[in-house]
């Protein structure tokens, strides 16, 4: 697989053209206490609406790589860095699906081996807290541990590290967004078989256990459904870690975006969609492979990176929650 057209790009930039699978409605994505998220472009006219959220794709993104089934990451991957949470022998969680990647505190508040992980991670990047400009010691330090925190970031709360002074941005961030949209307004009832009234307690009922409840549902049609990718090549290069290391980089990063696509659309239980067309807008000359394509690529990728990984490359943590209090 050959990334020679993307080696002095500053982005790859991608769009995929979406469609309800069955119908003409979906659902978006809700926010407390303001719902759907809808806006105007600048001409007054066009209706726009937030369908996935940066954060949310970013989260979806990081789930195409975990297996759950086999408890581990999807057997291409297999090999490279990550973290696991475990107590009496059970995996809890991982530095793959915690919303802080490695900097949860499931993974500093436990022990690896006899040490606590938070120590032996502390020790490594205070040696290089003196000059928080040295993004690539940086960037070697959590290769070695998660090399996941490349390309979705991650940030040290507080002093207790590095004086709080080091953090990555994503490398590869997404959303999806719908132009020209309509409300669909509907309802619906929850039946009450034994109560309509709501008083079957004896105490004038309540609204959130007995009697029939009504609610009101808003969902969605619009002309256009995109979702846009985008990912940073020059932050992978600035983390000066050699070539093999940004071509996994690079794998993963399709290999996630394929993966979501292929698999990974069925957002909500009203908002299963599929794509019709994935465009790349720049570079124009460059041809994302395939999925079966990423897939049989990947083990070569994962081992000419090894080097960089920790022995074994996937690290244990013991959690408990009166080891973790001592850090605090």
């Amino acid at each position: 697989m050959d990334f020679s057209a993307l080696k002095n790009e500053p982005r790859l930039l991608m769009s995929a053209d979406l469609v309800p699978l069955q119908g003409t409605r979906f659902q978006p994505t809700g926010f407390p206490d303001i719902g759907a998220a809808i806006y105007t472009l600048p001409d007054s006219k066009t209706q726009m609406l937030l369908v996935e959220s940066a954060q949310s794709m970013a989260n979806r993104l990081e789930a195409t790589i975990w297996d759950s089934v086999a408890q581990d990451v999807v057997k291409p991957l297999r090999g490279i860095s990550y973290v696991v949470v475990k107590h009496n022998e059970k995996m809890l969680t991982n530095s793959l699906l915690e919303a802080h990647r490695i900097a949860s505190s499931y993974i500093l508040g436990g022990k690896s081996q006899k040490t606590p992980f938070f120590e032996d991670f502390k020790r490594e990047l205070n040696a290089i807290s003196n000059d928080s400009r040295d993004f690539s010691s940086l960037a070697r330090v959590l290769a070695r541990d998660d090399i996941n925190c490349l390309l979705h970031g991650v940030f040290f709360v507080g002093n207790a590290l590095a004086d709080g002074q080091l953090k990555v941005t994503r490398v590869l961030s997404s959303f999806i967004e719908a132009k020209n949209i309509n409300v669909i307004s509907s309802g619906g009832v929850k039946n009450d078989l034994l109560d309509s009234t709501g008083k079957a307690d004896g105490k004038g009922g309540s609204k959130e256990k007995y009697g029939n409840i009504i609610y009101h549902r808003e969902e969605y049609t619009a002309k256009e459904i995109k979702a846009y990718f985008n990912l940073d090549l020059a932050q992978i290069r600035s983390y000066h870690l050699g070539r093999e290391v940004e071509d996994l980089l690079i794998a993963i990063a399709l290999y996630k975006i394929r993966s979501f696509l292929e698999f990974g659309l069925r957002l909500r239980t009203a908002c299963d969609l599929e794509y019709t067309l994935l465009t790349v807008q720049r570079p124009e000359k460059f041809v994302l492979p395939d999925f079966p394509t990423l897939e049989a690529a990947l083990p070569s990728f994962v081992a000419a990176a090894k080097s960089i990984f920790a022995n074994p490359p996937v690290t244990i943590v013991d959690f408990s929650v009166s080891e973790a209090n001592k850090n605090k």
